[in-house]
């Protein structure tokens, strides 16, 4: 009887672990709004799927100057204060990541890079391996390297042992947004309006992310 008691526990355990909501970080940089909304959208995704979600910026490493020649970038950062820097602790909390990001020359944000290049020590601890993860990406153009960007963070992810959870063309409403396999990825006109709707194919990548994640945890992947 007692081994029956502990055996029950034991699955009990189990099962209230599994049950538990998946955690999600959406990490984003973002000078004058347009991946500051994505991550938004995206954080809306991620409650719908049933997840706790932080949403969180990289540090600001631009001189002030350059932030106070844009009327832009400086209104949105004084906007996003209130928004919380993102920590390696949060990373460690999070079962699934989506970031955001604009591209530069083709990159990820040098602000961007900064954080993730200080993660080495999670990484050699294994802390950041099976960590479910997906990206998006603007630019000012149509071919301005969005793809190339959500990429190139990929690539990081890969050394972390992280999986990509791409949104592929699974779902129709992708093709809608322009039909980036990759993630979601916008065009973001002079006037700071983006060119297509994506705020639908955000909030499902999202989706997404936190369903793979919710897969990953039960053991049904």
């Amino acid at each position: 009887m007692s081994f029956l008691k502990k055996l029950f526990g034991n699955q009990e355990k189990e099962e209230t672990i599994n049950m538990e909501n998946i955690k999600l970080a959406v990490i984003y940089y973002s000078s004058t709004g347009s991946n500051y909304q994505l991550a938004k959208w995206a954080e809306e995704g991620g409650k719908a799927a049933g997840a706790d979600v932080k949403v969180l910026k990289v540090p600001e490493l631009a001189p002030q100057a350059a932030i106070d020649s844009n009327p832009a970038w400086k209104a949105h950062l004084e906007e996003t204060a209130d928004v919380p820097e993102v920590t390696l602790d949060d990373l460690e909390w999070a079962d699934a990541i989506v970031f955001s990001v604009p591209t530069r020359f083709g990159n990820m944000p040098a602000q961007m890079k900064q954080f993730l290049d200080t993660t080495g020590g999670l990484w050699f601890q294994g802390k950041l391996a099976n960590k479910v993860v997906s990206a998006m990406s603007s630019a000012s153009n149509a071919h301005g390297g969005q793809e190339a960007t959500i990429l190139s963070l990929y690539t990081t992810m890969y050394h972390w042992g992280a999986i990509v959870a791409a949104p592929g063309y699974t779902d129709p409403l992708l093709f809608a947004s322009g039909g980036n396999p990759y993630g979601t990825s916008v065009t973001v006109g002079q006037d700071g309006k983006m060119q297509e709707n994506v705020e639908e194919a955000a909030k499902y990548q999202a989706k997404r992310t936190v369903q793979v994640a919710e897969s990953l945890k039960k053991g049904s992947l």
